[in-house]
Formats: structure tokens, sequence, C-alpha cells
């Protein structure tokens, strides 16, 4: 008797669990947790410009201030650096009811990703990377909508990355 209420148990832990992902993932995704940053800004930049657009008008060294929604990939933070890519917040992530555990990776809307997408790179004040997770300096999670002010960088490709020391985290709804 004991063992069949011990898989019950299990059962509706993980029927809650995988029932609930998109959910939990949305209550984590902008959170702030303790982030003590001097590269957190204090204010929203004025002006602030769509991934998507800024990635259609952006020169290779022109200073911008971009908006989007961490994501992208179902790993959008780079480990070791307070790097990350967003993705323009016009594009839709998976709804609640698609059922997805990792909405930010924008698997029901992949296609749309690729020109809407834009790595952000915190640097001090030399301009080197902040060696520290992006998720531990800023106190980010997936899907946090943030604006930076920074300086565009564009590779051969056209990929667009922003160098910033001054970071917003618009707060969830």
């Amino acid at each position: 008797m004991k063992r069949f209420q011990h898989f019950v148990l299990v059962g509706a832990i993980a029927l809650i669990a995988g029932c609930d992902g998109a959910e939990v993932a949305d209550q984590d995704a902008a959170s702030s947790t303790t982030a003590d940053s001097a590269y957190l800004a204090s204010a929203e930049p004025a002006g602030a410009m769509p991934v998507g657009e800024a990635r259609e008008k952006a020169a290779d060294g022109e200073e911008l201030t971009l908006v989007g929604l961490i994501g992208g990939s179902t790993e959008p933070f780079v480990d070791g650096l307070a790097a990350f890519t967003i993705v323009d917040p016009k594009i839709p992530y998976c709804a609640d009811e698609e059922g997805c555990p990792t909405p930010w990776d924008y698997c029901c809307t992949q296609d749309q990703v690729k020109d809407n997408i834009a790595t952000v790179k915190v640097v001090d004040e030399s301009g080197a990377p902040v060696s520290k997770t992006a998720r531990e300096l800023l106190g980010v999670n997936e899907l946090a909508t943030v604006v930076v002010h920074g300086v565009a960088k564009r590779d051969d490709q056209g990929n667009l990355t922003v160098e910033t020391s001054d970071v917003f985290v618009r707060s969830s709804k």
C-alpha cells in the first residue's frame, strides 16, 4: 500500500511540474533577485529601439539604445561572462497553452528570431567583458525585458552585439 501511495505522490508532483512548466517559467522570467550591481541603470534610457529595427539600421561603432527580452535559445546566458541574447519584443514567445517548458527559446516562432536577435555584452570601464554571469550580476532571468545603452558591434554576417555598462531591467507585469 505504501508503494502505491509513493507512486501516486510522485505522479502528482510530475503532473504539476509538467503541466505548469510554462507558468513556472513566466514567474521566474523577470524576477530580480538580490543583484547588487554598478551595471544596473536606475532609470530607463529614452529612445530605445527594438532589436529588429536596430539590426537593420545600426552601424558598427554607433551608440544606440536597445530593448528586448532575454531569450532566443534554451540557454541565452553565456557561462562565465555577463553576456546574453535578447529578442525583439514584437516576436511572441511560446504561449502557456502550447505547453513549452522553455518559452524563452521561442521554439514556436524560431523562424522570426533570426532577424530579431542581438547579443548584449556587459563591459567594464576598460571595455573588457565582465567575468560574472549576467544572471548573477544583474539579477535577471529569461524573458526579462531589458533596455541597454551601448555601442553596436557588427560582424561579417550582420550579427549585432551591443557592448554596454548600463542595463535597465523593466519590472515584470
